[in-house]
């Protein structure tokens, strides 16, 4: 039980093969295509170099001759760094007295004199790349530039380059997020996160075209409210966290597989007659999940999916509704009838309403 649910071992392999397979590439065509890297157009070429001859055979100091030549092509980081100079025209007007001056499309700051060093555009995307996508600390983000491409870069520039990158995103970021109130369909989640070492939350809204993200310092869904509206009408995927009840507006879909992982973790604790309860749920939602994997568009006709789902719900009524004498059972059965119109939206809507909440999951997981 315990070695299932262990994360730092190494994953734990079946006996070796009595006549493995040989291993590495097949010959022939067998093992498929060669990913060979393409040879970059001339234009692309910065730099062209001699591999010469030596003076004589390496093998037996014999006398060479020259029979042809082949091209080789290398694809290198730049060490040294690129550094730019602008001259920088100031002027004043002659009606108002006030001072301007002049600025480069390449230029990320206007600051002049001791703040003049400054790093250039696509240095400061990489910087923030590194800490966003990739999980760098601002400390490793400067010890990258200083050992890689020889730029002197302190925590504090990088951190200031992810404060000045968020404000030019703040447009695209906004279109992002009305994507996502016009959507039909969002799947909401959210998960720990920290702001200064103080415990917040990662949201996620996944909509039809677009994923949005908010960190706030609470786990409400008031940061949904705020993007898409307490009167939002389109179907919304969560889990059971109660927040979400106030889009009454809504088509609720709550995540099977939290009340899947539940039952079965009561399952492997029961003994006797008490496995029947957990079962009965998990045969209940694992067929409605392989009906709607299964369900084929134009196979059936709105009124009957509405028929289907309500024999789906009686079942679901004379599961919840029967006493439980299991603390648990009885637990999970309160859970199941507070939000009993919640289940089995996407039995009436296959294809727009997923069974679990794992879009938003998955888009949630990488940060």
């Amino acid at each position: 039980m315990r070695a299932g649910k262990r994360q730092s071992a190494p994953f734990r392999k079946v006996p070796p093969k009595p006549d493995p397979k040989t291993p590495g590439r097949k010959s022939g065509d067998v093992h498929g295509k060669h990913g060979h890297r393409s040879p970059p157009l001339p234009e692309q070429v910065a730099e062209r170099h001699e591999a010469s001859l030596p003076d004589a055979c390496p093998h037996c100091q014999g006398r060479l001759v020259e029979t042809g030549t082949a091209d080789q092509f290398q694809t290198e980081i730049p060490r040294t760094p690129l550094i730019r100079k602008f001259r920088v025209h100031v002027g004043r007007c002659e009606a108002c007295g006030k001072r301007t001056q002049g600025r480069h499309p390449l230029q990320t700051s206007d600051a002049l004199g001791a703040a003049a060093g400054q790093i250039g555009p696509d240095a400061q995307a990489a910087a923030a790349v590194l800490h966003t996508q990739m999980g760098l600390s601002h400390g490793k983000v400067a010890s990258v530039f200083r050992s890689l491409f020889g730029i002197t870069l302190t925590r504090g520039a990088s951190a200031q380059i992810d404060l000045r990158t968020a404000t030019r995103l703040e447009p695209d970021y906004t279109l992002i997020l009305d994507e996502v109130r016009s959507s039909e369909q969002i799947a909401a989640d959210e998960t720990g996160w920290r702001i200064g070492g103080h415990p917040a939350w990662l949201h996620a809204w996944v909509g039809d075209r677009a994923t949005a993200y908010g960190i706030d310092s609470q786990r409400s869904a008031d940061v949904l409210e705020r993007v898409i509206g307490r009167d939002w009408a389109g179907i919304l995927s969560h889990d059971g966290f109660a927040s979400y009840d106030r889009f009454e507006a809504a088509i609720h879909q709550q995540c099977v597989a939290h009340v899947l992982r539940r039952a079965r973790e009561l399952l492997e604790r029961a003994a006797r007659g008490a496995v029947r309860f957990p079962r009965q749920v998990i045969a209940l939602f694992t067929e409605a999940i392989h009906w709607r994997n299964g369900y084929l568009p134009g196979t059936w006709r709105d009124n009957q999916l509405d028929e289907h789902r309500v024999s789906f719900d009686d079942h679901l009524l004379e599961l919840v509704t029967c006493p439980r004498a299991v603390p648990e059972y009885s637990i999970l059965a309160k859970h199941l009838r507070n939000h009993f119109e919640q289940w089995f939206a996407f039995v009436f809507d296959p294809r727009s309403s997923p069974p679990t909440g794992w879009p938003s999951k998955r888009s949630a997981r990488p940060w």
